[in-house]
Parts: C-alpha cells; sequence; structure tokens
C-alpha cells in the first residue's frame, strides 16, 4: 500500500496559471514516453509514487501518448486505482486529442465529434469521471476553429474537463481561440508550446507575448530538447540513446559537431551555477516565471529527482543569461 510523503507540498513551488485560481506545480510530470507495454510496469508505478512524493501534482498525458497510442492513460489508470484512488483531488491529470488515434475520416484532428469521442475514451482507459484540463493537440487547418472550440467548451459543459487548453498553435490562432471561448464563457486557461534554450520559437514568433496579453498561462514541453540539453550528448551519441535509435523525434543527424560543442559550453555555464545540464535548461525555462510550468518526462525515480532539483536555483544573472544565449541561439 503507498503511502504519500507527508511533506510533498514543502518545497515544490506552485504557480497560478495565467488569471485562473489554478496553481500547477513549477515541474510537471509528461506521459508522452516511457509509459506503455514497453516499461516495467513496476518502473512505472516507482516514477508516479515518486513524483507525488516530491510535490509534482500534474500528470499530464494525450490520447496518442504510449507506444502503442493509449498505452499511457492506460498504464495512468492502472496507478490511480492502485495507488492514489484517494488522492485524486490532490492531483491534475490533463489529456489531449488532435493526432492519429482510429482510422477513417474521424480518427484525428479538430472535429467536435473526434474530440469529445477521443475524450470518452480517455476517461475509460484512465478510468476518470473528468480530466483537469482537455487540450486541442494541434490546430486543424480544415475545420472552423468554431467548432474544435465549441467541443472544447462542451467538454466543460458536460462535467467532462474542468479546464481546456491548446497546443502547438500560433500567437495568432491562440488569440483566436481565446477569443471564442471567452464568447462562449469557457476561458482558455492555457497553452502547451514546444519550448528550451535551442527552441526559442514561443519567444521568436511572439506567442509568450500572446500569452502575456490574455493572460493565459503556459506549459512548456521538451524543455530538455528530447535529451539533447542532458549530459548524454557531451561526448557524441551514446549507443542507448533516443538519437542512436529510430525515434522520429530525435535523429543521428541533428546531433553534429556544432552542436556538441555549444552543449559542452552550456554545460561549462551549468557547473558554473552548481547545476547539471538538464537543471541548467529547466530553470531557463521557468526563469523570471513566465512559463507556467515545465513538463518533464523521466525513466527513473533517480531522474525525476535530478530535475526536482532545478527548482532550487532558478535565477540567473544578466550576464549567465547572455552567455547562454550567445551559445544556444548560434
Amino acid at each position: 500500500m503507498y503511502t504519500p510523503h507527508p511533506d510533498r507540498y514543502a518545497d515544490m513551488p506552485y504557480r497560478r496559471t495565467g488569471r485562473s485560481g489554478l496553481k500547477l506545480p513549477a515541474l510537471s510530470l509528461g506521459l508522452w514516453h516511457n509509459f506503455g507495454p514497453d516499461r516495467p510496469v513496476d518502473v512505472q508505478r516507482a516514477i508516479l509514487r515518486r513524483a507525488f512524493d516530491l510535490g509534482v501534482t500534474h500528470f499530464d498525458l494525450a490520447n496518442n501518448y504510449g507506444p502503442p497510442p493509449g498505452a499511457a492513460e492506460s498504464a495512468l489508470g492502472d496507478a490511480l486505482r492502485a495507488d492514489f484512488s484517494h488522492h485524486r483531488d490532490e492531483l491534475i491529470v490533463s489529456t489531449k486529442a488532435g493526432y492519429l488515434m482510429w482510422p477513417g475520416p474521424y480518427g484525428e484532428w479538430g472535429s467536435r465529434k473526434y474530440l469529445l469521442s477521443s475524450l470518452d475514451q480517455s476517461l475509460g482507459r484512465m478510468g476518470l469521471e473528468y480530466v483537469d484540463i482537455f487540450y486541442s493537440h494541434r490546430p486543424d487547418p480544415e475545420t472552423p476553429l468554431e467548432e474544435t472550440m465549441g467541443a472544447l467548451h462542451s467538454a466543460v459543459q458536460q462535467g467532462k474537463a474542468l479546464y481546456v487548453g491548446v497546443s502547438n498553435y500560433s500567437a495568432e490562432q491562440t488569440r483566436e481561440a481565446a477569443r471564442i471561448l471567452a464568447d462562449l464563457g469557457t476561458p482558455l486557461l492555457i497553452h502547451q508550446p514546444r519550448y528550451s534554450m535551442l527552441d526559442r520559437r514561443p519567444e521568436d514568433e511572439g506567442l509568450l507575448d500572446a500569452l502575456d496579453e490574455l493572460q493565459v498561462g503556459s506549459i512548456a514541453y521538451s524543455p530538455l530538447e528530447q535529451g539533447l540539453l542532458t549530459g548524454r550528448y557531451l561526448n557524441g551519441i551514446p549507443d542507448d540513446s533516443r538519437a542512436a535509435s529510430d525515434s522520429p523525434f530525435l535523429s543521428a543527424d541533428t546531433v553534429t559537431e556544432d552542436l556538441v560543442g555549444r552543449l559542452r559550453t552550456l554545460d561549462e555555464i551549468a557547473k558554473c551555477r552548481g547545476q547539471s545540464l538538464a537543471q541548467l535548461a529547466l530553470a531557463w525555462v521557468l526563469r523570471r516565471g513566465r512559463v507556467t510550468s515545465a513538463l518533464v518526462g523521466a525513466s527513473s525515480p533517480r531522474q525525476l529527482e535530478d530535475s526536482v532539483e532545478a527548482i532550487g536555483n532558478l535565477d540567473f544573472t544578466e550576464d549567465e543569461l547572455a552567455r547562454i544565449d550567445a551559445v544556444a541561439k548560434a
């Protein structure tokens, strides 16, 4: 029988999400990788337990996380029933719909039929009556945005989601989504963009500015850039790394000599701060409070613990930020 740590809320900072009443932990656990039948169940359960013990109260999923699609939600459902049945009200569980889940014209994108059908399936896999946040995972170029946002609004009206969000939307699309939702009476809570020291698009394309204007929260995915911003690639490509596999998310061609040199320089900056490269990368995303939460994955409890240690030093000098920019934006 799992008993959570009594001091689990002592150290983790919680940040208000936009202008809502919801607070998220500075670090949230993403179940994009490492939660499926190819991973030992006891390791998955140990990661979730350790996360909660450390104050990581937010578990983030999508319908297609696995592999296979749906596996991560099923794995979380098993863990919720086994370990967290008495702690549901202490957890934030989110899921998304937008990518391919089943064959035919109704199995992906942003139609009302797909989004609400997918949410029902997600709730079934997780054994939940509702999720805390339901996202449109990507904009649909063919479905009117009014229909997609209307489906999110319906999920709230039906009691199947408490809040709604979008992911991978541009600044302009986010502004329009927020306007439509406001007219319907369901505020846009949060945006989930890809954002890291090496991927500045939310800054460069005005998304962070739009979120500030709209008073919408943000939660950054891939803050470690699929593992590049860890110590794994400081000497090239390890044989057991993601870049050495057939992963669609990181190819060996990405890990150039120039990039390895830049990673080594960033690692030196991290050491001067008393941090690992991964901790530096997470602290950078969370700097100045502009991002509500950073999503981290974990293949072991120890890896998660290392990430959480980043919250011990979230302050940067202007000189440190300038040095990081000079390397990361090169």
